[in-house]
């Protein structure tokens, strides 16, 4: 009953804020002008963008799948990536895919439950602390001309909480880890299992110093390379704004957007570009929301393959496909398991 009341929540708050953003006919009809005169090479280059995402996050996870000693085939690999790319995309709160390679990866590597559970955790996290830095120079850079505006203003403030919330997680988890005090939090301490994951994962990792480096060096050039998907979509619709500034905004966008608010960001996307771009840079309103919508449909053209792959998949020893639900059970069970027995 808690998850269907959180879905028609989401369903109601992604349905009102489309309404919010595209029921002006004066606004849609600029849209449409805006979509004709496009340069759709520009999106192209987009889509493009995005694939050179995905192949440097493909090698992200290779590399902290070698670090755990497992070695799939090439086609198991990039099949279960694609399928976790996919996920991400279509599933409320951008983890879905995590699960998804988490189960997949079970299935692949019996006996090395523990190592591909926590390969999947530390791709997370090394992604998040690349994005905090990215952020956190960005914000520096960019901060006066960000916080112009009080509804600019508000949204910035939004994003240093939710990746300050993140920056907490991560010192506790290294406070944690460090002086080993996680089988001495209570059994019902809020994320509890999640930084025991998290602190097996760094005494792993920190050993194999460079290949976290390597690691944290793809994080980088995979959110760029994402900023630079939506700078290319932009400038097909003729958008000029500085690079910079533009850079400066997509943590805002990515950041937000991302919360389990609306289905995949679909709305909050839109109205986030609209109040930033069009504040900030001056781009018309209709736009500044097709910039959203059209680089959401970069993703998704991006990220459909993972769809086709996992329609064909087939995990060793298991016949056909599994429910999400038991999917995330089997999960939740294992994730239980590291933290009773790390």
């Amino acid at each position: 009953m808690k998850k269907v009341l959180i879905s028609l929540v989401q369903i109601a708050v992604t349905i009102a804020v489309l309404f919010w953003v595209f029921h002006d006919p004066q606004k849609r009809a600029q849209m449409a002008i805006a979509l004709r005169t496009a340069d759709y090479r520009w999106v192209i280059a987009a889509i493009l963008a995005y694939c050179v995402v995905e192949f440097v996050a493909a090698i992200r996870w290779h590399i902290l799948l070698q670090v755990q000693n497992i070695r799939l085939t090439i086609p198991r690999v990039s099949g279960l990536f694609l399928i976790g790319m996919f996920y991400n995309q279509f599933l409320p709160g951008g983890t879905g895919g995590d699960i998804m390679k988490s189960y997949l990866l079970l299935k692949e590597t019996p006996g090395k439950a523990t190592g591909a559970l926590l390969a999947v955790v530390f791709d997370r996290m090394v992604g998040l602390v690349a994005l905090i830095s990215i952020t956190g120079t960005l914000i520096a850079l960019r901060y006066q001309w960000l916080t112009q505006l009080q509804e600019t203003r508000h949204l910035v403030w939004l994003l240093i909480a939710i990746l300050g919330g993140a920056v907490l997680m991560l010192v506790t988890s290294f406070v944690v880890s460090g002086f080993n005090l996680a089988h001495s939090l209570p059994a019902r301490f809020p994320g509890r299992e999640k930084l025991i994951e998290l602190s097996a994962s760094y005494h792993l990792y920190a050993h194999h110093w460079r290949a976290t480096l390597l690691a944290f060096g793809a994080s980088i050039i995979a959110h760029l390379a994402t900023f630079a998907t939506f700078l290319c979509v932009a400038r097909g619709f003729g958008v000029r704004v500085g690079v910079i500034d533009f850079f400066a905004i997509l943590p805002v966008e990515r950041t937000i957007s991302s919360l389990p608010i609306s289905f995949a960001g679909v709305g909050l996307r839109e109205k986030i570009f609209q109040i930033m771009l069009h504040g900030l840079c001056g781009v018309p309103e209709a736009v500044a929301v097709l910039i959203g919508s059209m680089s959401f449909l970069v993703m998704l053209i991006s990220c459909s393959p993972g769809g086709i792959v996992y329609f064909f998949y087939k995990p060793s020893g298991q016949k056909g496909h599994v429910k999400l639900s038991e999917i995330r059970g089997k999960v939740a069970t294992l994730e239980h398991e590291i933290a009773e027995n790390e």
